[in-house]
Protein backbone atom coordinates (compact mmCIF):
# COMPACT_ATOMS: atom_id res chain seq x y z
CA UNK A 1 0.00 0.00 0.00
CA UNK A 2 1.04 3.61 -0.98
CA UNK A 3 2.05 5.65 2.17
CA UNK A 4 -0.84 7.89 2.81
CA UNK A 5 0.36 12.21 1.97
CA UNK A 6 -0.38 14.50 4.97
CA UNK A 7 -3.63 16.68 4.98
CA UNK A 8 -1.97 20.36 4.18
CA UNK A 9 -4.65 22.91 5.47
CA UNK A 10 -5.99 24.92 2.81
CA UNK A 11 -4.84 28.11 2.48
CA UNK A 12 -6.80 31.49 2.29
CA UNK A 13 -7.43 33.49 -0.89
CA UNK A 14 -5.38 36.50 0.94
CA UNK A 15 -2.67 34.31 1.65
CA UNK A 16 -2.65 32.89 -1.91
CA UNK A 17 -2.48 36.46 -3.42
CA UNK A 18 0.53 39.01 -3.20
CA UNK A 19 -0.26 42.09 -2.04
CA UNK A 20 -2.59 44.56 -4.27
CA UNK A 21 0.03 47.23 -3.63
CA UNK A 22 2.91 47.58 -6.10
CA UNK A 23 5.73 49.88 -5.69
CA UNK A 24 9.36 49.76 -5.96
CA UNK A 25 11.05 47.01 -3.64
CA UNK A 26 14.60 47.48 -3.52
CA UNK A 27 15.19 51.16 -2.66
CA UNK A 28 18.88 50.64 -2.73
CA UNK A 29 19.11 50.85 -6.54
CA UNK A 30 17.15 53.93 -6.68
CA UNK A 31 19.88 55.55 -3.90
CA UNK A 32 22.50 54.18 -6.42
CA UNK A 33 20.59 55.69 -9.44
CA UNK A 34 20.17 59.03 -7.64
CA UNK A 35 24.31 59.06 -7.05
CA UNK A 36 25.01 58.46 -10.36
CA UNK A 37 22.34 61.47 -11.65
CA UNK A 38 23.66 63.55 -9.06
CA UNK A 39 27.78 62.86 -9.96
CA UNK A 40 26.59 63.84 -13.19
CA UNK A 41 24.67 66.67 -12.92
CA UNK A 42 27.54 68.00 -10.68
CA UNK A 43 30.18 67.94 -12.81
CA UNK A 44 29.12 68.16 -16.05
CA UNK A 45 26.45 70.94 -15.18
CA UNK A 46 27.50 72.47 -11.98
CA UNK A 47 31.20 72.57 -12.89
CA UNK A 48 30.95 73.08 -16.62
CA UNK A 49 33.89 76.01 -17.80
CA UNK A 50 30.98 78.28 -19.36
CA UNK A 51 30.15 79.05 -15.40
CA UNK A 52 33.55 79.72 -14.37
CA UNK A 53 36.23 83.12 -15.61
CA UNK A 54 39.58 82.61 -16.08
CA UNK A 55 40.65 82.60 -12.58
CA UNK A 56 37.87 79.62 -11.97
CA UNK A 57 35.66 82.33 -10.00
CA UNK A 58 32.30 81.57 -10.44
CA UNK A 59 30.21 83.96 -12.66
CA UNK A 60 26.49 82.48 -12.18
CA UNK A 61 24.83 80.61 -9.35
CA UNK A 62 25.71 77.25 -10.95
CA UNK A 63 29.31 78.21 -10.36
CA UNK A 64 28.53 78.61 -6.70
CA UNK A 65 27.30 75.94 -6.43
CA UNK A 66 29.77 73.78 -7.64
CA UNK A 67 31.94 75.54 -5.39
CA UNK A 68 29.77 73.81 -2.29
CA UNK A 69 32.44 71.03 -2.59
CA UNK A 70 32.14 67.16 -2.83
CA UNK A 71 29.22 67.65 -0.19
CA UNK A 72 26.63 68.49 -2.94
CA UNK A 73 26.66 65.68 -4.92
CA UNK A 74 25.56 63.68 -2.05
CA UNK A 75 23.07 66.39 -0.63
CA UNK A 76 21.38 66.28 -4.26
CA UNK A 77 21.47 62.32 -4.13
CA UNK A 78 19.70 62.45 -1.29
CA UNK A 79 17.20 65.11 -2.55
CA UNK A 80 16.21 62.99 -5.75
CA UNK A 81 16.07 59.95 -3.05
CA UNK A 82 12.85 62.03 -1.24
CA UNK A 83 11.41 63.21 -4.60
CA UNK A 84 11.98 59.89 -6.72
CA UNK A 85 10.24 57.28 -3.46
CA UNK A 86 7.92 60.22 -3.02
CA UNK A 87 6.63 59.79 -6.49
CA UNK A 88 6.82 55.88 -6.13
CA UNK A 89 4.70 56.03 -3.15
CA UNK A 90 2.04 58.52 -4.56
CA UNK A 91 1.68 56.12 -7.18
CA UNK A 92 1.74 52.53 -5.16
CA UNK A 93 -0.85 54.16 -2.07
CA UNK A 94 -3.12 55.09 -5.31
CA UNK A 95 -2.92 51.69 -6.33
CA UNK A 96 -3.74 50.54 -2.89
CA UNK A 97 -7.11 53.19 -2.75
CA UNK A 98 -8.81 51.62 -5.60
CA UNK A 99 -10.67 53.16 -8.38
CA UNK A 100 -13.17 55.23 -6.58
CA UNK A 101 -13.42 56.87 -3.11
CA UNK A 102 -13.09 55.09 -0.22
CA UNK A 103 -15.47 56.74 2.11
CA UNK A 104 -17.88 55.89 -0.15
CA UNK A 105 -16.92 52.33 -0.44
CA UNK A 106 -16.93 51.65 3.03
CA UNK A 107 -20.59 53.39 3.28
CA UNK A 108 -21.64 51.08 0.57
CA UNK A 109 -20.19 48.15 2.12
CA UNK A 110 -21.90 49.11 5.50
CA UNK A 111 -25.05 49.26 3.62
CA UNK A 112 -25.05 45.78 1.68
CA UNK A 113 -23.60 43.75 5.31
CA UNK A 114 -26.99 45.60 6.41
CA UNK A 115 -29.00 44.22 3.78
CA UNK A 116 -27.37 40.30 4.35
CA UNK A 117 -26.81 41.01 0.79
CA UNK A 118 -22.74 39.31 0.34
CA UNK A 119 -22.72 39.05 -3.31
CA UNK A 120 -23.35 42.58 -3.37
CA UNK A 121 -20.71 43.10 -1.02
CA UNK A 122 -18.34 41.00 -2.86
CA UNK A 123 -19.31 42.86 -6.08
CA UNK A 124 -18.31 46.04 -4.82
CA UNK A 125 -15.16 44.91 -4.03
CA UNK A 126 -14.40 43.54 -7.69
CA UNK A 127 -15.35 47.22 -8.68
CA UNK A 128 -13.31 49.32 -6.01
CA UNK A 129 -9.87 47.19 -6.19
CA UNK A 130 -7.05 47.89 -4.08
CA UNK A 131 -6.25 47.20 -1.03
CA UNK A 132 -9.24 47.81 1.60
CA UNK A 133 -11.83 45.99 -1.12
CA UNK A 134 -9.19 43.36 -1.39
CA UNK A 135 -9.00 42.56 2.30
CA UNK A 136 -12.65 43.30 2.52
CA UNK A 137 -13.32 40.52 -0.15
CA UNK A 138 -11.18 38.20 1.61
CA UNK A 139 -12.86 38.37 4.81
CA UNK A 140 -16.38 38.29 2.94
CA UNK A 141 -15.46 34.95 1.50
CA UNK A 142 -14.80 33.43 4.85
CA UNK A 143 -17.59 35.23 5.91
CA UNK A 144 -19.39 32.63 3.30
CA UNK A 145 -17.83 29.61 4.60
CA UNK A 146 -18.78 30.14 8.46
CA UNK A 147 -22.15 30.60 7.37
CA UNK A 148 -22.63 27.12 5.99
CA UNK A 149 -20.30 25.67 8.38
CA UNK A 150 -21.99 23.59 11.17
CA UNK A 151 -19.14 22.56 13.05
CA UNK A 152 -18.57 25.19 15.15
CA UNK A 153 -19.70 27.38 17.46
CA UNK A 154 -20.98 30.87 17.30
CA UNK A 155 -17.62 32.04 18.95
CA UNK A 156 -15.81 30.42 16.85
CA UNK A 157 -16.84 31.32 14.23
CA UNK A 158 -16.28 35.18 14.76
CA UNK A 159 -12.69 34.36 16.05
CA UNK A 160 -11.94 33.32 12.80
CA UNK A 161 -13.08 36.12 10.90
CA UNK A 162 -11.14 38.07 13.13
CA UNK A 163 -8.57 36.10 12.58
CA UNK A 164 -8.95 35.98 8.82
CA UNK A 165 -9.35 40.50 8.68
CA UNK A 166 -5.64 40.19 10.86
CA UNK A 167 -4.45 37.95 8.26
CA UNK A 168 -5.48 39.65 5.21
CA UNK A 169 -4.73 43.18 6.84
CA UNK A 170 -0.84 41.81 8.22
CA UNK A 171 -0.46 41.01 4.19
CA UNK A 172 -1.30 44.63 2.70
CA UNK A 173 0.03 46.76 5.41
CA UNK A 174 3.99 46.31 5.37
CA UNK A 175 3.21 46.91 1.35
CA UNK A 176 1.58 50.47 2.03
CA UNK A 177 4.36 51.04 4.58
CA UNK A 178 7.28 50.02 2.26
CA UNK A 179 10.09 52.57 2.00
CA UNK A 180 8.89 55.16 4.63
CA UNK A 181 11.29 54.14 6.89
CA UNK A 182 13.95 55.43 4.08
CA UNK A 183 12.24 58.44 3.75
CA UNK A 184 11.82 59.23 7.72
CA UNK A 185 15.52 58.68 7.53
CA UNK A 186 16.37 61.39 4.86
CA UNK A 187 14.61 64.01 7.40
CA UNK A 188 17.64 63.43 9.95
CA UNK A 189 20.42 62.26 7.04
CA UNK A 190 19.50 65.20 4.72
CA UNK A 191 19.87 67.50 8.14
CA UNK A 192 23.02 66.11 9.13
CA UNK A 193 24.97 66.00 6.15
CA UNK A 194 24.00 69.69 5.41
CA UNK A 195 25.43 70.64 8.59
CA UNK A 196 28.89 68.41 8.27
CA UNK A 197 28.61 70.25 4.83
CA UNK A 198 28.52 73.78 6.55
CA UNK A 199 30.98 72.66 9.25
CA UNK A 200 33.66 71.95 6.29
CA UNK A 201 32.55 75.20 4.54
CA UNK A 202 33.29 77.32 7.56
CA UNK A 203 36.82 75.28 8.52
CA UNK A 204 37.86 76.87 4.95
CA UNK A 205 36.20 80.16 5.51
CA UNK A 206 38.65 80.18 8.92
CA UNK A 207 42.13 78.66 6.92
CA UNK A 208 41.39 81.57 4.97
CA UNK A 209 41.46 83.93 7.44
CA UNK A 210 44.38 82.29 9.25
CA UNK A 211 46.78 82.67 6.20
CA UNK A 212 49.68 84.69 6.46
CA UNK A 213 49.10 88.63 5.35
CA UNK A 214 45.75 89.41 4.12
CA UNK A 215 43.05 86.76 3.74
CA UNK A 216 42.67 85.39 0.63
CA UNK A 217 39.08 86.29 -0.18
CA UNK A 218 38.65 83.80 -3.21
CA UNK A 219 39.03 80.92 -0.98
CA UNK A 220 36.82 82.73 2.10
CA UNK A 221 34.25 83.43 -0.44
CA UNK A 222 34.28 79.73 -1.96
CA UNK A 223 34.36 78.40 2.27
CA UNK A 224 31.41 80.21 2.80
CA UNK A 225 29.47 79.54 -0.32
CA UNK A 226 30.28 75.92 0.47
CA UNK A 227 28.62 76.25 4.27
CA UNK A 228 25.69 78.15 2.69
CA UNK A 229 25.03 75.62 -0.39
CA UNK A 230 25.44 73.04 2.13
CA UNK A 231 23.21 74.52 4.41
CA UNK A 232 20.32 74.79 1.67
CA UNK A 233 20.48 71.55 0.50
CA UNK A 234 20.29 69.72 3.62
CA UNK A 235 17.32 71.87 4.83
CA UNK A 236 15.45 71.48 1.60
CA UNK A 237 16.15 67.21 1.76
CA UNK A 238 15.02 67.13 5.48
CA UNK A 239 12.02 69.54 4.67
CA UNK A 240 11.00 67.52 2.25
CA UNK A 241 11.15 64.19 3.64
CA UNK A 242 9.45 65.61 6.34
CA UNK A 243 6.42 66.71 4.56
CA UNK A 244 6.52 63.37 2.72
CA UNK A 245 6.52 61.11 4.89
CA UNK A 246 3.81 63.21 7.30
CA UNK A 247 1.31 62.98 4.17
CA UNK A 248 2.14 59.61 3.22
CA UNK A 249 1.59 58.11 7.27
CA UNK A 250 -1.73 59.95 7.13
CA UNK A 251 -3.47 58.22 3.96
CA UNK A 252 -2.04 54.42 5.48
CA UNK A 253 -3.97 55.82 8.75
CA UNK A 254 -6.75 56.65 6.47
CA UNK A 255 -6.75 53.20 5.14
CA UNK A 256 -6.31 51.62 7.66
CA UNK A 257 -9.37 52.84 9.43
CA UNK A 258 -11.33 52.23 6.74
CA UNK A 259 -10.02 48.67 7.05
CA UNK A 260 -10.51 48.50 10.73
CA UNK A 261 -14.20 50.17 10.13
CA UNK A 262 -15.33 47.23 7.56
CA UNK A 263 -13.94 44.69 9.67
CA UNK A 264 -15.86 45.87 12.82
CA UNK A 265 -19.34 45.88 11.02
CA UNK A 266 -18.40 42.64 9.12
CA UNK A 267 -18.38 41.25 12.44
CA UNK A 268 -20.81 42.52 14.08
CA UNK A 269 -23.06 41.30 11.08
CA UNK A 270 -22.02 37.83 11.52
CA UNK A 271 -22.86 38.45 15.24
CA UNK A 272 -26.30 39.91 14.86
CA UNK A 273 -27.80 37.32 12.17
CA UNK A 274 -26.54 34.00 13.45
Amino acid sequence: MEAQKPITPQKTVAQKQESNVRGIKNAFLVIVACLVVAECVFHFWFGHGSHFDEAGNSTDLWGTVYHGGFIVPVLQALFLTVIALSFERWFALSSAKGKGSTAKFVAEIKKSLSANDIAKAQDLCKKQQGTVAAIVSAVLIKYKEMDANTALSKEQKLTTLQKELEEATALEMPALQQNLPILATMTTLGTLVGLLGTVIGMIKSFQALAASGAPDSTELSKGISEALINTAFGIATGAFAVISYNFYTNKIDNLTYAIDEIGFSIVQTFSATH
